[in-house]
């Protein structure tokens, strides 16, 4: 069983929530805190293996708490948090402080069902998630590329797709990426309204400008472009160019975005003139779409075990032949690189 601690200051939040998780199958709600002084106090009696946790909550707001939480007694989180720009911005924060997923809370644009889904699926991600030691991040060092030229030229794409733990893995490719990278398609599952911040968030860290994509907007060398949650992305060849199209179809793989729908669209329009790149994730998104780009000319890459949050997507796409290289995380911007370049 999952033992799970709902800490939430909303009693109304704490029931839905507790509700949710107790009636799937293998997960125990073992208690629920209003605040994050009672939390610590109930984390010490009751061990839970994963917390949830609101990031706006009186006494102690749930960034103080989850840093501090980190350093004494690190848990897998589930941060839960509203569609404000402000908490939305903070939800951001927690995944860099080491959360590991985000849940939207139940209300006008999200029923209760729809919480109830997305909660349990990142509760058990969180629970099968290696804690990894919080670095905390200096400024951008870009590679350096004496073939930058290479980069532009060719009017190769970066395709990257990621889930639970991908928000770091993503900061960590793309920070290494020099400002005349290659074009870039990027699907991260995370719900509608987080992937705008998550860009934003991206955008100030990154030599590269990176923003939450539009529909049928240019693919640009020095440019990355984050699916919007809620809706596919896929790559279309326009001529000369690329550009992407957002499309509301139906979800695939339980997700949408979908890192297969993604890559599936990579392999049809660019073939061999594309990366392919699978990071960590719960699940087994992309691994269909990294072997269509595999099949068609791509160069692919997967994460390795050993630095993947869950090895999950990485996995499954080994598993399935999709990866010609299978990288630690810290090499692969440079081995992507490499074989835009060559």
């Amino acid at each position: 069983m999952i033992r799970v601690l709902v800490v939430d200051d909303s009693a109304v939040v704490r029931r839905v929530l507790s509700e949710a998780l107790s009636a799937a199958p293998g997960i125990e709600v073992v208690g629920t805190a209003a605040d994050p002084y009672a939390a610590r106090d109930k984390i010490a009696a009751l061990r839970p293996d994963v917390l949830t946790l609101d990031v706006e909550m009186p006494r102690m707001d749930g960034l103080t708490f989850l840093e501090k939480l980190m350093a004494a007694h690190p848990l897998p989180v589930v941060v839960v948090s509203s569609l404000t720009p402000a908490s939305s911005a903070m939800a951001l924060r927690a995944l860099a402080l080491g959360a590991i997923g985000v849940v939207c809370k139940p209300g006008s644009q999200f029923s209760i069902p729809d919480v109830a889904r997305d909660v349990v699926h990142q509760v058990r991600a969180a629970a099968l998630a290696k804690l990894k030691p919080l670095v905390e991040r200096s400024s951008p060092r870009p590679l350096a590329s004496p073939r930058a030229e290479g980069l532009v030229t060719t009017r190769k794409i970066l395709a990257i797709g990621a889930s639970t733990g991908g928000p770091r893995a993503i900061e960590d490719v793309l920070t290494q990426l020099p400002p005349a990278g290659p074009g870039t398609v990027i699907v991260q599952h995370m719900p509608v309204q987080f992937t705008a911040e998550f860009a934003k968030r991206l955008n100030s860290l990154c030599a590269m400008r990176v923003a939450e994509a539009t529909d049928g907007e240019e693919v640009l060398a020095g440019k990355a472009l984050i699916a919007p949650g809620g809706r596919h992305m896929l790559l279309q060849r326009v001529g000369a160019t690329y550009v992407v199209r957002l499309k509301d179809l139906p979800a695939v793989n339980h997700h949408r975005p979908s890192v297969d729908v993604m890559m599936h669209s990579v392999a049809k329009a660019a073939g061999a003139n594309a990366v392919g790149v699978i990071l960590t994730g719960m699940g087994s998104d992309g691994a269909k779409g990294l072997l269509a780009m595999r099949e068609a000319g791509a160069h692919t890459i997967a994460q390795d075990e050993e630095t993947s949050i869950v090895y999950g997507m990485p996995k499954e796409a080994a598993a399935l032949g999709g990866a010609a290289q299978i990288l630690p995380l810290e090499a692969i911007a440079r081995a992507a690189c490499t074989a835009i370049a060559s």
